[in-house]
């Protein structure tokens, strides 16, 4: 009897790896393809890989504390040149410089409160958690209604008050006229 022998591929490489393909005429050649294999770059973002650790804006901000020194100094170069200044595209431009950097900083300034309120927060559930009491977290409305109220607050101290509800009325206002129907449609 004889033994069959092995089928050979329909692909199969000469000269051992680097010679080219031989490929078979019945075969039709596909659109698109790969004549040199290419290693696809993987990108990575630190965001999200594992990489490069666990964020944490504690440390973040401990870490990166000493550019607020070097942010104030910058806002005072730009108030010194906005004295200065005579141009008035070159005033107008400062000014917006000024104002945005006046803008970031009470933003990291609101962002660093509401940081902090979370961690009272924290310690309040877990000196509860000691005491055997259930713990008990603040839903985003609730934390919302929280900063409302503390908004007030401060907003009632400094005098402001009237100011911002007169506005706020006068917003609420305008939107309420968008959605009536107008003079001409009738």
């Amino acid at each position: 009897k004889k033994t069959a022998k092995p089928t050979k591929a329909t692909v199969k490489q000469q000269q051992g790896k680097k010679g080219p393909l031989e490929m078979s005429a019945k075969k039709p050649v596909p659109f698109l393809r790969q004549v040199v294999p290419v290693r696809k770059k993987v990108q990575r973002d630190p965001r999200f890989d594992d990489l490069s650790g666990e964020y944490k804006p504690e440390i973040f901000m401990k870490t990166y504390s000493f550019l607020d020194s070097i942010k104030k100094q910058e806002k005072e170069m730009v108030q010194k040149q906005l004295k200065k200044c005579r141009n008035m595209e070159q005033k107008e431009k400062l000014q917006r410089l000024l104002n945005r950097m006046t803008q970031q900083e009470q933003a990291q300034k609101k962002q660093q409160k509401l940081r902090e309120q979370e961690l009272t927060l924290k310690r309040q559930q877990r000196e509860l958690a000691k005491q055997g009491k259930k713990p008990f977290f603040l839903k985003k409305s609730e934390k919302r209604k929280l900063e409302l109220a503390e908004k007030y607050a401060e907003l009632k101290r400094s005098g402001k008050l009237e100011s911002f509800l007169n506005k706020k009325r006068k917003r609420n206002a305008i939107k309420d006229k968008r959605h009536l129907p107008s003079q001409k449609n009738l």
